[in-house]
Order: structure tokens, then C-alpha cells, then sequence
């Protein structure tokens, strides 16, 4: 019955239930789960005597009066006097025929609406009106807001979602019995019912309290799931520590370990030295650390006799990984290729895999094509939040079921990690190596920029490199306000930055352009480098100090900061300027956080609360589910959810 279309029980037009497929709306369950985006609470009435100008009253009354008339234009103008037992106030709707219909003089009425001054009088103007009754949808009540589109409006939808509530009886409790008791959650049917049509705002609260634990409990119960799916009938790869290797590696490191990279590398040796494949996700700020981590423990599975797959999101990375592999595992006879979804002969690189003459291999996603094969893969890294799929993972799986270990900078709130990362385990990095210096950052207003532009040069002049950041590649007329990579790379080669040496990058260039330009700015050979988001992940350049960000409040803070982290990498002072080209009470609010606060972590939690759970990623992102009435921000929600779910599989 649940499943039943709205064609066949609502009343209504076929233009409105095309608004409403429109909406994916289509069945009676989906309306009744169609929930309010906020209330009203018009449940307290003053009389005529005590009404207020300018702000909404809520008056109970006798409709004294009732007229209609046409005004010169054609508009219907109707009118009425609304009287109490204290006074009596003048009442009129314009171009609402259908009141004709409904209003009867000498009835009584509710009125909630704004009591305004019109030419020398006090009068409600259009308020909305309902009949005193039992069952009042629109006044005198908790009234439901929903989310409108054009031709269905809050009180259309109350209407027709009211006509349809007795089904919410159909609805199957799914819920466990024990967890509804030991939390004191409500039945399902009666929390579908008062989420709607609430009598107090306890009932409301009750009713949020169901629906938002059910929301995250079943997404808690998929991430479980499909842990144990993966590690199901799955016989781990049991890595023995090879503490001699690791303590050569670091010795000749230029830094010693934080407590929180050899806590987290601790965390990962035990994992893989299970029963079970490893399923672990490192998060660690900008600068934190994350690869050497990952590096050592590639080399703890290579020394215990298996291979290593590295996979980066971008061919810019993967060469950067690769380099810095080779760097370090010279000396241990571990052999590094690289693999590249256009490079080089692949058949003699996925032969060599398949025989394990290949210790580690840092590639894009080429690793998971078609034609790759390990002979003994112990270990898949997945650097920057490209985290792999379902698909994915069985890919893996026909090679064994290796331990896997993903990795982000891309600093998320907890409450939001423990949701999209809910079947992974977590480490956190969350100390800065000693000796690098917090990244100065300042806002520059517009009448400021050409004093940064005069500073930045001198700084340039005295050895330092610059990246500039811009969102987009080309000129937009809708976006003229942004300005574009290559409008500005002209604009700076010609003005501020005239006889600087000057480089262009983004994403729309071939993988070769793109390394050649990286390789210049590395060597020194590009001075300030104009480019788009494509260096937000992994680049580093030690000398790079200065970074500059156009049109700064269109980006999210936590893809500000992945921008402020490509400097501050070596011992000199580094700085970001963060140049808005839109003034916005909001966006002055982010970028003055973003001033403030250096912890990456810190600012993922104000953009959950400023800009929602999509924005932590600089856009709006497939995957993370729209909850209707839960929040990512609810710890305490999000804690109990986790365990219940764990506690309701534990026996399955």
C-alpha cells in the first residue's frame, strides 16, 4: 500500500504530479517521507487588543464583515473585519478568489499573518486563514514548512500529505525492539505521523529523534557490512615487523618521527600482522607526515616477501611518489616502477607484476585496469581521498585480498569520517613536524592588492616562488567576477609581475605539458606559477613560499587550507593571501576563519556548520548521502549510532 501511486489517492492534477515526480515523489511512502524543512509554532494566540505591527500575530476570531470588489486593474480584492471580545481589526486578501469559497461571515476563524499600516489605518494584510476546528493544518498549530518548487507551495503539500497520513500506520518498524527501548525511540508510524502534523514540541522532538537515529544507524549498518564483506572467508597476510629495515630507513631520514606518525605506523604493523586484511584510513593535515608512514610500512611488506601497489589520483603525483620511492628505497634492493594510463610499454610492466619482479608500483587508476596483475600483493596505498570502491576491492580481492591502507589530507570532521569512512578504521596524524613554521595568513581587500602584488615581488626578486590560484581555465560571462587562470596569467605577465618568470598549469593540458611545468618550478626555472585547483593535492616544492588565491571565497575552507598546505614546507616563513572577488557576509565569515585557525581539522568543522557536508570537499560530492533529518554534525547521534549498529551485527 506504501508503494501505491499517488495518481490513485491524491486528488489532484497531472501537472502537479509531474512536479512531484519531478521531485521523485511518486508513491505514497515517498511523500509521507517528503519531511518539513522547519516549523512554525502559531499555537499562541493574542487577541485583537494585543496585536503588534510588523511581526507575524496569531489571532482567534469572528469574521464580522465580508465583502468582494474588482479593482480598476481587475484584481479581486476581498475584505473583512476580524472582531474579539477586546476589539475588532480590518482584514484583506488580494487575488485569492478561492476564500469566496471557503469564508462565511459570522464564522470563526484563524488569522496568522503580519498587522501592517496603510494609509492611516492598522489592517492585516493577506494573512492566512483556517477554520477553527480539531484538525487545523495551517494556523493555530506547530505548522510544518516544506521545501517548495514552483506550483506546490507549503500549503498545498500540507494538504495533500494530510490526506494521505493514515498510511503511516503501514509502515514496518525495522528498528530492533531492545535498541528502541534502551533509547526511548518512538514507533516508527507515530513518529512518521507527529514529524508532519506535531501537537507539541515535545511530540516533534520525539519524532526528530526516531527519524534521524534510523538515518544514521542504516548507514552505519552498510559501512559494517561491507567490512565484513571484505574480510569475510578472507585470510589476512600476516606481515611480520622488520624493525632492523624500518630503523635503517628512518636513521637516514632529515627528521625524526612525530608521536603521532609512529603511533599511527604502531596502529598499521598491528593491523597487518592479523588474522583479517587491514582496512585502515590515515588522515593527517597538510605537512603532516602521511607518506612516510605509508612508506615504511610498503617497505615492512616488501621485506616480508610481497608486493606493494601505490595509487594517487593524478599522473602529476604518481611521478612526484615515484621519485621520492626511488629516493628512499635506495639501498634495499627494492625495485619501484611506475604505471601510467599512457606511458611507456605497459604489456612488459603488467608481465613483470604478474611474475613479481616488481617490488612497489605507484600508478593513477591504470593499477586496477584490465591486464594488471600481482603475484603476491600484500599492500594497496590509495593516497588523497580516492578511496576505492566496491568494484574496486574485488578487483583487488582476485589478487588476494590485500591490506588495504587509504590515506587523506583532506581534513574531515569525525562525525562526518565515521559515516563515510564508517568501515574503515581510522588513524589520525595530528602533530606537525618540528621546525615548520604556521603559514601566515591575511585577507586582501581590494584597495590592499597592488601593495601585495609590489610586496610579492620583492619577495620573488629575493628568491622566493609563488603559486596563483584562480577557479577557473577560461573567461565566463556568467562568472565575470572570477577571473580566470589564463585571463590572469596575461593580466600578471603584462602588469604586477612583469619580468618575473611565469608559469601556466591546469588541468586541460596534457599529462606531459603538466610535468614539464611542474619539473620548471621545481628547478627554479618558473618564479610564480598561475594555475587552477590541479595543485591543491601532494605537490611540493620546498621553496615555495607565497601562496595567492583569486577569487578565494568560492572555494570551501577545506580546500583552502589543501592550497595554504603546498607552502610552508621547508624552514623559510611562508604566507597566503587569500583575494575574495565577491564581498559576502558568509564568505568574509570563512576566509577570516581561515586567518585565524591553522589546524585543518578545526576549519573542516566550520564548513560542516557553514556550508554542509558536501563542501569539505571544495564541491558538492557524489557519495555522501542526503540525510532528511539527521545531521553530520551530531556527535552524540552519530557515537550511538555506530555502536548500536556494531552491537545489532555482532550476532549475524
Amino acid at each position: 500500500m506504501l508503494e501505491t501511486k499517488l495518481s490513485k489517492v491524491l486528488g489532484t492534477t497531472k501537472k502537479h504530479l509531474t512536479i512531484l515526480n519531478g521531485l521523485g515523489i511518486t508513491t505514497v511512502r515517498d511523500l509521507l517521507e517528503y519531511f518539513p524543512r522547519t516549523y512554525t509554532d502559531e499555537r499562541e494566540c493574542v487577541s485583537v487588543s494585543e496585536v503588534k505591527l510588523d511581526q507575524v500575530n496569531v489571532i482567534k476570531g469572528k469574521l464580522t464583515a465580508l465583502n468582494s470588489r474588482k479593482s480598476r486593474g481587475g484584481m479581486i480584492i476581498m475584505e473583512g473585519i476580524v472582531s474579539d471580545g477586546t476589539g475588532s481589526v480590518p482584514v484583506v486578501w488580494f487575488n485569492q478568489k478561492y476564500l469566496s469559497q471557503i469564508l462565511r461571515k459570522g464564522a470563526d476563524y484563524y488569522f496568522s499573518g503580519k498587522l501592517k499600516y496603510d494609509n492611516g489605518r492598522s489592517i492585516f494584510k493577506s494573512p492566512k486563514v483556517e477554520a477553527v476546528s480539531k484538525n487545523m493544518l495551517h494556523v493555530g498549530r506547530i505548522v510544518p514548512v516544506y521545501h517548495g518548487t514552483e506550483g506546490l507551495n507549503s500549503t498545498w503539500l500540507r494538504g495533500k500529505i494530510n490526506s494521505v497520513l493514515g498510511y503511516a500506520e503501514l509502515f514496518e518498524d525495522e528498528l530492533p525492539g531492545w535498541i528502541r527501548k534502551e533509547l526511548g525511540l518512538i514507533s516508527i508510524d507515530k513518529a512518521i505521523a507527529d514529524i508532519h502534523f506535531p501537537s507539541s514540541q515535545k511530540d516533534l522532538k520525539a519524532a526528530r529523534k526516531r527519524l534521524a537515529f534510523e538515518e544514521i544507524f542504516g548507514l552505519q549498518l552498510k559501512s559494517i557490512k561491507r567490512k565484513k564483506a571484505w574480510q569475510k572467508g578472507a585470510k589476512g597476510l600476516s606481515v611480520a615487523r622488520d624493525d632492523d629495515a624500518m630503523k635503517s630507513l628512518v636513521d637516514g631520514l632529515p627528521f625524526s618521527l612525530t608521536g603521532a606518525q609512529r603511533r599511527t605506523l604502531i596502529e598499521i604493523l598491528k593491523d597487518m600482522s592479523g588474522e583479517l586484511p587491514m582496512l585502515r584510513l590515515v588522515q593527517g593535515d597538510v605537512g603532516s607526515g602521511k607518506t612516510i608512514v605509508a612508506v615504511l610500512a610498503a617497505l615492512n611488506v616488501v621485506k616480508a616477501g610481497y608486493q606493494v601497489a601505490f595509487m594517487v589520483p593524478t599522473e602529476v603525483l604518481a611521478k612526484q611518489h615515484y621519485s621520492k620511492l626511488k629516493e628512499l628505497f635506495d639501498g634495499f634492493g627494492i625495485s619501484v616502477e611506475i604505471l601510467l594510463g599512457g606511458v611507456g610499454d605497459k604489456k612488459i610492466l603488467h608481465k613483470a607484476l604478474s611474475k613479481g619482479e616488481i617490488d612497489i608500483v605507484v600508478g593513477t587508476h591504470a593499477l586496477i585496469q584490465e591486464g594488471v596483475e600481482f603475484k603476491k600483493l600484500g599492500l594497496a596505498i590509495v593516497d588523497e581521498q580516492h578511496r576505492f570502491g566496491v568494484e574496486q576491492r574485488k578487483k583487488l580481492a582476485a589478487n588476494g585480498t590485500p591490506h588495504l591502507l587509504s590515506m587523506t589530507a583532506t581534513p574531515i570532521p569525525r562525525t562526518l569520517a565515521m559515516i563515510l569512512y564508517g568501515d574503515l578504521d581510522i588513524s589520525l596524524i595530528d602533530e606537525v613536524p618540528s621546525g615548520r613554521k604556521p603559514v601566515v595568513t591575511r585577507l586582501v581587500l581590494e584597495k590592499k592588492r597592488n601593495d601585495a602584488y609590489k610586496w610579492i615581488y620583492d619577495k620573488v626578486k629575493e628568491g622566493d616562488q609563488v603559486y596563483v590560484i584562480c577557479p577557473l581555465v577560461e573567461d565566463s560571462d556568467k562568472l565575470e567576477e572570477v577571473k580566470s587562470v589564463t585571463a590572469e596569467f596575461e593580466r600578471l605577465s603584462k602588469g604586477a609581475f612583469k619580468g618575473l618568470k611565469i608559469g601556466l598549469l591546469h588541468g586541460r593540458m596534457s599529462s606531459q605539458e603538466k610535468q614539464d611545468v611542474m619539473d620548471d618550478f621545481k628547478a627554479g626555472k618558473i618564479e610564480v606559477l598561475v594555475s587552477t585547483s590541479v595543485i591543491e593535492v601532494g605537490i611540493d616544492v620546498p621553496n615555495a613560499t607565497i601562496m595567492m588565491i583569486e577569487g578565494a571565497e568560492r572555494f570551501g575552507l577545506s580546500q583552502l587550507h589543501q592550497f595554504r598546505g603546498r607552502v610552508g614546507r621547508g624552514d623559510k616563513q611562508s604566507y597566503c593571501f587569500l583575494m575574495p572577488s565577491k564581498y559576502t557576509p558568509e564568505g568574509m565569515a570563512r576566509l577570516s576563519a581561515l586567518e585565524r585557525t591553522h589546524s585543518g581539522f578545526d576549519l573542516a568543522e566550520v564548513d560542516l556548520q557553514m556550508r554542509g557536508p558536501g563542501e569539505i570537499y571544495g564541491v558538492r560530492q557524489s557519495g555522501i548521502p542526503d540525510l532528511k533529518i539527521a545531521s553530520f554534525g551530531d556527535q552524540e547521534l552519530v557515537r550511538t549510532a555506530k555502536e548500536m549498529a556494531e552491537r545489532y551485527l555482532a550476532d549475524k
